[in-house]
């Protein structure tokens, strides 16, 4: 009897939408696929350690309960640190769902890919300490300040390789199996919201022009144009960077199954809105589930 091929899983960076991974991977766990060897950048390694750990459940109980006051609580606020949070939740949470504290401890091999902030090459972190390796590789730049690690600052493993298909090959897989979490539908990688329509409220009828504006609420003649806030800005700034990078890395080395995600207003920092995109994540897999199960030979 033929052994079947041994599959590598590349989850790629994407901040909030990252989330779409727990997705991915429950919908190949539905059709019989489970992978063999992990590598995540960014959000994609936080989701691969918890799933590579054996902790995914853990993970999903606690992005499921995640609400928008909870996740500000995660916001520890540091302007002097090179980012705009030290994001030390990160490794609190990972020590709280049980995740092994070595990556030679987790129950399947496994990569976490950040940036090497001095000479901007990419660093492979496949053996010793889990929790700061995958804080490195989850570096948001930005809003999220660098890690010092074994003498090295680490930068967003996106930087570099949003979606690291080549570690998988050096861990042995013979199946690649790449998640997107930044592709963009029809090419738009920001869509300009709405302004909020006036409210009937006495707060609001006698507020002057320019604070309506400034809180995006529309006047009763001309309504102002919805402007890009910081966040706008910098989630778009980041999805023009990953996607370039993205497209040129997997020309040259193509998976044989890709998997793109089609989030059309999910920004990078809406972690409390996990349940949209795992998801997303598990609507992906079912579209490819027969391509998937071939190539798989399951």
């Amino acid at each position: 009897m033929r052994k079947r091929p041994t599959i590598g899983l590349a989850l790629g960076s994407g901040g909030a939408r990252g989330w779409c991974h727990i997705g991915v991977i429950r919908g190949l766990e539905e059709i019989g696929v489970r992978p063999d060897v992990v590598a995540g950048t960014s959000m994609g390694a936080l989701v691969g350690a918890a799933y590579a750990g054996g902790r995914l459940d853990a993970l999903e109980d606690w992005v499921k309960n995640l609400t928008p006051p909870g996740f500000l609580k995660l916001m520890d606020v540091s302007l002097r640190s090179g980012g705009l949070v030290e994001a030390r939740q990160i490794e609190v949470m990972l020590k709280d769902i049980g995740l092994p504290d070595q990556i030679e401890e987790l129950k399947r091999p496994f990569t976490a890919v950040a940036t090497d902030m001095q000479t901007g090459r990419e660093i492979w972190l496949d053996r010793g300490p889990t929790y700061p390796a995958v804080r490195g590789s989850v570096g948001i730049p930005g809003v999220m300040s660098p890690l010092k690690y074994e003498g090295r600052w680490l930068l967003d493993g996106g930087l570099t390789n949003p979606v690291p298909v080549s570690p998988l090959r050096a861990m042995g897989a013979e199946v690649l199996i790449a998640v997107n979490p930044n592709a963009k539908a029809r090419g738009r990688i920001w869509r300009p919201k709405e302004p909020k329509p006036r409210s009937d409220n006495w707060i609001t009828s006698v507020m002057p022009d320019g604070l309506r504006e400034t809180l995006g609420i529309g006047s009763e003649s001309d309504p102002p144009e919805a402007k890009p806030g910081y966040f706008d800005v910098l989630s778009a700034a980041i999805d023009v960077m990953t996607e370039t990078i993205a497209r040129a890395r997997m020309a040259g080395e193509p998976p044989d199954v890709l998997l793109n995600a089609g989030f059309t207003d999910l920004t990078v920092l809406e972690l409390y809105r996990g349940a949209e995109a795992i998801a997303e994540g598990k609507r992906i897999v079912k579209a490819q589930a027969d391509r998937i199960r071939e190539i798989c030979e399951v």
